[in-house]
């Protein structure tokens, strides 16, 4: 049985919790456990060109969004809130026992929209750690997030996340597959030096694709949504590269496969399919 077959079914088995509070506890906690846990936040919108009204698209019986949802409670790293724009996809995520807090319709990035919903749902930061979690990959698997989040074990590391080898000919000069150039550290972790849509680096040797799921430290999130977008982060469209420009660490965990993403019809057909067959 696969990860993600096991995490779904544990979805399945779970109650569905009564509508979450829209603020975390206030009940005090242990500073030094603060890294022991983090604050998941699903941003999600409903402006998307080319699959309309994307988050709220079924697969099996539930909406894409909801699916997310449950993989990333299945992670069990913390509590899970799904930041939104639009009051229909905060109803659907209630109305599967999920939490929900509406965020500005104009934010221009994932981050700045996951920097308000922290504000709002954890103001007294009992969370150190604030996990970014994109909505539209209901294929994702907990162990993949939780390698996200290890990084930030080191004091030192600003962001974790996360990258996969490229076994491919073609991914390997796909400039949609965005390329993490990173030094190993030992084990699965590496410390990111680079990330381009070229194919570098050059050499014998494998490439690794990045995945775009942040944890980040509070304090370093609350800096990057402050920074303006740095020359390269305009030039390679990248917003990870604003953070290493501004100096800060990122660290990336090496998984062994990349969840697909839902864009466009064709790739909902082939999820759809994918839960059918569980």
């Amino acid at each position: 049985m696969t990860p993600l077959s096991i995490g779904i079914k544990d979805a399945r088995q779970r109650k569905s919790s009564p509508t979450a509070p829209e603020m975390l506890s206030s009940a005090p906690i242990d500073p030094e456990n603060r890294l022991t846990s983090a604050l998941v936040i699903i941003p999600a919108r409903m402006a998307a060109t080319r699959l309309p009204e994307k988050p709220l698209a079924d697969i099996a019986g539930k909406p894409m969004i909801v699916r997310v949802l449950e993989q990333a409670r299945n992670a069990d790293i913390g509590p899970v809130t799904v930041a939104c724009d639009d009051a229909r996809i905060a109803e659907a995520v209630r109305d599967h026992g999920g939490s929900a807090v509406m965020t500005r319709p104009d934010h221009e990035s994932g981050s700045d929209r996951i920097f308000e919903a922290a504000a709002l749902i954890d103001p007294d930061a009992r969370h150190g750690v604030v996990l970014n979690l994109q909505g539209d990959v209901p294929l994702i698997e907990p162990a993949a997030l939780r390698a996200a989040f290890d990084p930030l074990g080191d004091p030192a590391v600003d962001i974790g996340t996360i990258m996969t080898e490229i076994r491919t000919a073609e991914g390997r000069v796909d400039p949609s597959y965005v390329k993490a150039v990173a030094t190993p550290l030992g084990g699965a972790r590496h410390r990111a030096l680079y990330f381009t849509r070229a194919t570098a680096p050059s050499g014998d040797g494998p490439l690794y694709q990045h995945i775009g799921v942040y944890a980040y430290r509070r304090r370093a999130l609350e800096r990057f949504v402050a920074l303006p977008p740095s020359p390269l982060e305009l030039r390679e469209k990248l917003e990870q590269l604003r953070a290493l420009e501004a100096g800060m660490r990122i660290d990336v965990s090496l998984v062994g496969s990349a969840p697909m993403d839902v864009n466009t019809p064709q790739d909902l057909e082939r999820v759809r399919k994918i839960f059918e067959a569980l």
